[in-house]
């Protein structure tokens, strides 16, 4: 796989509370100039960059960021605002207490209400991986194929560890055929985006995909 096909699978990510708009303007630069698959960045800013970019940036962003345990009608709310500023697709954190309650009716329900409200545009679902056991891994990847999600993404960056090949390779062996992987938190090497894209899955979120190729 040469930089440019590695490149159309990344979602060129920005998630820091003290994101500013250079920042996050550099980010989509880059994603424009390098072509990757979007940008991830905070919601906030979906609208500044729709209006900036127009059609040249697909635009991701995130719900109940980072720790998933917003109420599903303020997600749903906050689904709809993304999409009405111009967000293609979005990333929702699951309920990760209502997983190990083992409510999981809850999970299955609030993710499936995320997608109607996404509509056509793409949902991805993070899922936390550090926090999980390999038990509660399986049970979510049923519950989110049965959801109707896009996508099982792995990690918000923001616990206590990222993707792991082990993970993504759990995740193949129990998803639905419709459902794709994202590998999210931790990938830092070429290597890394080379084995994640091998393993299989669609996208990868990082920040330093485009200077990690540069480099290389």
């Amino acid at each position: 796989m040469n930089k440019q096909e590695i490149l159309g699978h990344i979602d060129h990510t920005l998630l820091k509370a003290f994101s500013t708009w250079d920042q996050i303007k550099a980010l989509c630069d880059d994603a424009v100039e390098y072509k990757t698959a979007s940008v991830c960045i905070p919601p906030s800013f979906v609208k500044r960059a729709k209006e900036t970019y127009g059609d040249a940036l697909n635009v991701c962003t995130v719900i109940g960021f980072p720790l998933g345990y917003n109420t599903t009608a303020v997600k749903a709310f906050e689904v709809k605002e993304a999409i009405r500023e111009g967000a293609s697709e979005v990333d929702m954190v699951i309920n990760i207490g209502a997983l190990k309650d083992k409510d999981y009716d809850y999970v299955q329900n609030e993710i499936a209400e995320l997608k109607k409200a996404a509509g056509d545009h793409i949902l991805k679902v993070i899922v936390e991986t550090c926090y999980l056991t390999e038990e509660e891994k399986v049970k979510v990847c049923e519950l989110v194929t049965n959801a109707g999600a896009d996508y099982i993404k792995t990690s918000t960056g923001f616990g206590t560890g990222g993707a792991t090949i082990e993970d993504i390779n759990l995740f193949k062996a129990h998803i639905g055929p419709s459902v794709k992987m994202k590998a999210s938190g931790g990938v830092k090497t070429v290597e890394d985006l080379e084995m994640f894209l091998d393993a299989g899955c669609e996208r990868i979120g990082t920040s330093s995909a485009i200077g990690l190729l540069k480099e290389s």
